[in-house]
């Protein structure tokens, strides 16, 4: 069915009048349920043990990386695809969407096997030892294993995303956070009658939700493109779009593999620091990821409307519109922030019981005024330079600030002032700062202009076909 019929032409509607607000608004709530799922894990498996919350913790740190070398593929066709949704190109956006889901289908089935076979060998450089290592390689070994299934739905869903049906990808996120929680109730715990398989129940359960959860979001594509993904379209290896998403797909997801290894070596430095330290960090980190969850939306929200007018040939209201999101992400995580640090002994009580590891969260939490403020305007106006076709800048930008400075800073602040884990704030702080001061820059010189991947012609004015 075409998107004109299952959504109301999103996918063609002039990029102009896109609704800020409308937009935006499902994908915060799918980020937040997406956070919610690692929330579940994190407070069902506390009623383990501390060490089972670090021990996936420290698997979920690999995890993580995966799903961003995952996204090189997705957010490049991502953006590809919105600016030939500018352009009016409808068949090149389908088959680039079809090429998008066979390329990082390969991608995940390599990282899968390569989880399978060293995920051990990965999780001991961590200095893991014990009971937390033992969990860290059961989560590991299923949820790594099957990430392939993350692959795909990345690509689809964003592909969904980018012709404006972000509302119907929120109720997907929804459904597969219902059945995952439900999940975790039956397999973690052993309830009604099934197996008590604790943090194994977990990670199966994970596997399970995003199983379903692709299925849906297949049969979703099927229903809103404007022209409809024909089978030889995810065969069709065209050297020339290839290119255009590895051009966007491979700086982005280096700057943020970049980013995800700074935390790997920040978690390294943690574990030096003792279990509670560990802990901690840990849950001081789930609760974080709430402050700046609005400007996640809005950054995804912005950079669709950012890549639509470079397409239609809109630089200066992507620009004007760019300075808008920034402003409301701003207040919005400010806002966020101020109510974390009011509650955050109760937040962190919420994890544990353990004083100790409730002292050293509080203490860092009350740092997110300096950290999350920075980390806001970084996401906003990076995946606006993004979307716009600038992916390289930012990647060379995060090389000097991310690897060469926040992390001797870290070093320094940790083991030589003793500053403990708010050493790590600290430094990943004076990261986000750096580069938003840069950013802020490079933004307003509008050198992005240039690096548009698509150019709207008049006789790229095309019909609608329905499939």
């Amino acid at each position: 069915m075409a998107a004109a019929e299952a959504g109301n032409g999103q996918g063609q509607q002039d990029p102009k009048n896109i609704n800020l607000f409308f937009l935006t608004w499902p994908i915060f709530l799918e980020i937040f349920l997406f956070m919610l799922m690692g929330i579940a894990d994190t407070l069902m498996l506390s009623a383990i043990s501390d060490n089972a919350v670090s021990g996936v913790g420290a698997a979920n740190q690999y995890l993580h990386i995966a799903i961003l070398l995952l996204e090189v593929i997705g957010n490049g066709a991502s953006i590809v695809v919105a600016q030939y949704i500018g352009s009016r190109k409808f068949i090149e956006a389908a088959k680039i969407s079809a090429l998008a889901v066979t390329l990082n289908l390969a991608v995940g089935l390599l990282i899968s096997l390569t989880f399978v076979l060293f995920g051990g060998h990965l999780l001991q450089t961590l200095n893991l030892q014990g009971e937390i290592l033992v969990h860290a390689k059961s989560y590991l070994s299923i949820v790594g294993g099957m990430i392939f299934l993350q692959a795909i739905i990345n690509s689809v869903a964003a592909i969904i995303r980018v012709h404006g049906f972000t509302k119907e990808a929120m109720y997907v996120s929804l459904g597969m956070n219902i059945i995952h929680i439900i999940g975790n109730y039956l397999l973690i715990f052993g309830n009604f009658g099934f197996p008590e398989m604790g943090v194994q129940g977990a990670a199966l359960s994970s596997v399970i939700s995003r199983g379903l959860a692709l299925a849906v979001f297949f049969w979703m594509l099927y229903r809103i493109m404007s022209v409809r993904v024909e089978l030889h379209y995810y065969f069709n290896m065209s050297k020339e779009y290839i290119s255009k998403i590895l051009k966007i797909g491979i700086p982005s997801a280096l700057e943020q593999v970049m980013y995800q290894t700074c935390q790997i070596v920040f978690l390294f430095y943690a574990t030096y620091l003792g279990a509670a330290s560990l802990a901690a960090k840990n849950y001081a980190n789930n609760i974080s990821m709430f402050t700046y969850l609005f400007a996640f939306a809005i950054g995804m929200g912005t950079s669709i409307i950012v890549g639509r007018l470079v397409g239609a040939g809109e630089p200066s209201t992507a620009y004007h519109r760019v300075w808008k999101s920034v402003r409301w992400a701003s207040g919005v995580t400010l806002f966020a922030v101020l109510l974390v640090i009011a509650f955050r002994e109760p937040l962190m009580r919420m994890f544990t019981d353990d004083e100790e590891i409730i002292r050293l969260g509080v203490s860092v939490l009350l740092l997110s005024i300096v950290l999350e403020t920075g980390r806001t305007i970084n996401i906003v106006l990076v995946n606006s330079l993004r979307a716009a076709g600038d992916a390289k800048y930012p990647l060379w930008v995060g090389m000097f600030s991310m690897v060469a400075m926040s992390l001797p800073l870290g070093y320094f602040f940790i083991f030589q002032l003793d500053l403990g884990l708010a050493g790590i704030w600290l430094a990943i702080a004076a990261d986000e700062w750096l580069r938003a001061f840069i950013m802020f820059f490079r933004w307003r010189s509008r050198a992005w202009e240039k690096h548009a991947l698509v150019k709207r012609e008049q006789k790229d004015i095309a019909p609608v076909v329905h499939g």
